[in-house]
């Protein structure tokens, strides 16, 4: 599939998924702000949150909900965020072979950016726990599962970390990971149901 760096413009997706307006979308993010800014949420997330719903309540008064609704992007993403370029290369050269889009980014703030842009497409979060930034790919899951549930999380880390904490539903591969494991995961990203939107 085509690669994507994280220095190219990405179209914006006006749906988290076919058929869900942006206006529910922003109606959900305002309801988790309250709660993460209460648990302790770092500032730069909360701002992202408030970046997010501004943007979704704009595009939704200027297009109204209607146009907003029947606006879909059927592409797929597979969001590989790694600091090590020789292993990212590696993750994102193995999920090319994929149905996905492949985007690399070395920090979770540049994860963070693309999913603002294209959350909507990601299929798959493939994160390593230590990152460039001052995000890890610990809090990058923790985001990511609030923010934009259907994605599949996947976590890896090579620095003795039997399971770390994070989101329950995410998925842990220790490194060296296996192809196949990766694979498998990109295969359920694409065919599993995504749990709903509540």
């Amino acid at each position: 599939m085509k690669k994507h760096g994280t220095s190219a413009p990405l179209p914006l997706n006006d749906t988290l998924s076919p058929g869900i307006p942006l206006d529910q979308i922003g109606q959900t993010l305002a309801s988790f702000y309250d709660d993460l800014v209460s648990e302790g949420m770092p500032e730069h997330l909360a701002a992202l949150v408030r970046r997010v719903r501004q943007t979704e309540d704009d595009r939704v008064a200027a297009a109204g909900p209607v146009a907003v609704a029947a606006e879909t992007d059927p592409r797929r993403v597979a969001l590989v965020v790694e600091d090590d370029p020789a292993i990212r290369a590696l993750a994102e050269t193995l999920l090319e072979e994929t149905e996905l889009d492949v985007v690399g980014c070395d920090s979770a703030e540049a994860a963070l950016s693309v999913l603002q842009a294209r959350g909507g497409d990601v299929a798959l979060v493939f994160a390593d726990v230590r990152l460039a930034g001052h995000m890890d790919g610990l809090q990058l899951a923790r985001a990511v599962a609030t923010l934009w549930p259907r994605a599949r999380l996947v976590i890896t880390s090579g620095h003795g970390l039997p399971r770390p904490e994070m989101p329950p539903e995410a998925v842990f591969i220790a490194k060296p990971w296996r192809p196949l494991d990766v694979l498998v995961e990109a295969e359920r990203a694409t065919s599993d149901p995504a749990p709903p939107v509540v």
